[in-house]
């Protein structure tokens, strides 16, 4: 028996050792964590159980028969996060750039089906120089394994992709369907072809860091919800995020303990509407006057900021938050945002987090750009994701709802459980302004002082329909409340809807306007 040991132990050795110490050097000096050390910082101390440690690859073909490696360049196993169960690979770049092969590809695929099969979330780090050449097909068809079963487990358990180095070619596709991506700043990247295959396809130079890198991720495509620092700061957003999520889409998030004082009034929120419609102001403000203290984790805060998104707590509870914001671009629904928000109303529905929802919203973007990018169908997204939505859902207009984003904006006629507006809501077809020059348009014309009288018809229309009592009157507003209440309103809001039951009707699924 101890000869037998030995030899696991000396093998066990050799896999913690991953490429050698060269290589582990190698990753060091650019900053990033080994595959081992993330799974490290990543969970709670001493929960991993690894599976799948002596896998090695089967390739025979250029002199790869010589060159094994314990592992494969991925190790997988489970462990917990803050005493909650979670599946994970973290792909090994000091052995064979962390390429996948058809064994390393197994190997994902393998807890993956344990994290399907058991109601539990799954985290992948990615480090990995894509597919392994020397495997030609056999590797491609590993990918295609994983993508399916990201497919199949995407609504049932949640998954979420950590970009930690390169990721490229086909890799970039599993994190592309997981439900969030969390990139590191300056050592990470995706992309489906390279800055080499674009030089020669279309003569254009550029860098790997602009055409892939974290921060464009962030702003320009909107593919990353969120970039860190470091290593250590992504694995430790993984970690928070995680308490806002439940295991499964079969159970709800834990309620965290929360103290609450007999009177939860926000009086500094009564200040926060300018007196001037037009003036902006930070939708963030109102967020924070609402939530448990320091609760909010913003998802997507550079890309698309026109409208916020992220998870908060209200009375130890998770919410999901989709909010317009009034201080970029006066808070507009146009592209981005209604795709940015669409994805993050499906996952929520998906995983059974409640929706609160802040309107202040003039309306869609016009102008050719948006209409030659289909802001018709991706707003439409938007809309069609709150119209299918079956969680508890909640509405506060803080000030302007106009036109057919009133509707969008999880109106009561699309579903919203309870729908309440501060007494600065302006909710119309449009503003007073352009109302007026279209309904008194020949009144304006014929009067002595056009100017004036634009301001008169406009301050009348205003009176009669910039404010919230016509859809109180109609129901479409279920109350009308003071800003400094709207804590105490949705603590008790969102009590009584805790056991709502809703189901869609039966089919095989819809045809979102993609």
């Amino acid at each position: 028996m101890k000869k037998a040991l030995s030899k696991l132990h000396e093998k066990k050795d050799l896999a913690h050792q991953g490429g050698g110490s060269h290589r582990i050097q190698h990753q060091h000096e650019k900053g990033k964590l080994t595959a081992r050390e993330r799974i490290e910082v990543l969970l709670d101390k001493n929960s991993f159980e690894e599976l799948g440690m002596l896998v090695t690859h089967r390739s025979v073909d250029f002199g790869m028969d010589q060159e094994k490696y314990y592992g494969d360049g991925v190790i997988t196993g489970y462990g917990t996060i803050n005493n909650r169960p979670v599946y994970v690979f973290s792909q090994d770049f000091t052995v064979f750039g962390g390429s996948l092969s058809e064994a390393h590809a197994e190997k994902i695929c393998k807890i993956m089906d344990l994290a399907m099969a058991n109601g539990i979330p799954v985290i992948g780090l990615n480090d990995s120089g894509g597919a392994r050449i020397q495997e030609g097909v056999v590797s491609l068809g590993g990918y295609a394994d994983i993508f399916y079963r990201n497919t199949i487990a995407s609504g049932i358990i949640p998954q979420i992709s950590a970009i930690m180095g390169p990721c490229a070619g086909g890799a970039v596709y599993s994190p592309a369907i997981t439900d969030l991506v969390f990139m590191v700043d300056h050592t990470s990247y995706m992309f489906v072809t390279g800055p080499n295959v674009v030089k020669t396809v279309t003569n254009e130079s550029i860098s790997s860091e602009e055409l892939g890198g974290a921060v464009t991720h962030a702003t320009q495509s909107g593919v990353a919800h969120l970039v860190a620092e470091n290593d250590v700061e992504c694995l430790m957003a993984i970690r928070n995020v995680l308490s806002y999520l439940p295991q499964n889409n079969k159970l709800t998030t834990p309620v965290l303990p929360c103290h609450l004082g007999t009177r939860e009034l926000r009086p500094e929120l009564n200040d926060i509407i300018p007196d001037n419609p037009q003036h902006p102001y930070d939708m963030k403000t109102v967020i924070e006057g609402i939530i448990d203290r320091d609760s909010f984790f913003e998802l997507h805060a550079n890309y698309a900021p026109n409208i916020v998104i992220g998870f908060a707590r209200i009375g130890g509870r998770s919410v999901g938050i989709v909010a317009n914001q009034p201080a970029h671009l006066a808070g507009v629904l146009d592209v981005n945002s209604s795709k940015k928000g669409a994805r993050f109303v499906r996952f929520c529905d998906a995983f059974n987090i409640p929706l609160l929802v802040l309107v202040d919203v003039p309306g869609f973007l016009p102008g050719k750009d948006q209409e030659w990018n289909a802001i018709i169908t991706n707003g439409a997204k938007l809309l069609y994701s709150f119209c299918e939505a079956t969680v508890p859902r909640i509405t506060v207009i803080t000030r302007k709802a106009y036109g057919g984003a009133y509707d969008v904006m999880n109106s009561k006629h699309i579903g919203a459980d309870f729908n309440y507006a501060w007494p600065s809501a302006e909710i119309a077809v449009m503003g007073a302004k352009g109302a007026s020059e279209i309904i008194f348009r020949k009144e304006i014309a014929a009067a002595d002082k056009p100017d004036e009288k634009l301001r008169e018809m406009e301050q009348l229309y205003a009176a009669k329909f910039a404010n919230p009592y016509l859809a109180a009157e109609r129901g479409y507003v279920d109350e009308i409340i003071e800003p400094e209440i709207t804590r105490e309103k949705l603590l008790r809001s969102f009590a009584i809807l805790q056991t709502k039951r809703k189901s869609p009707p039966t089919k095989k699924h819809g045809n979102i306007p993609l």
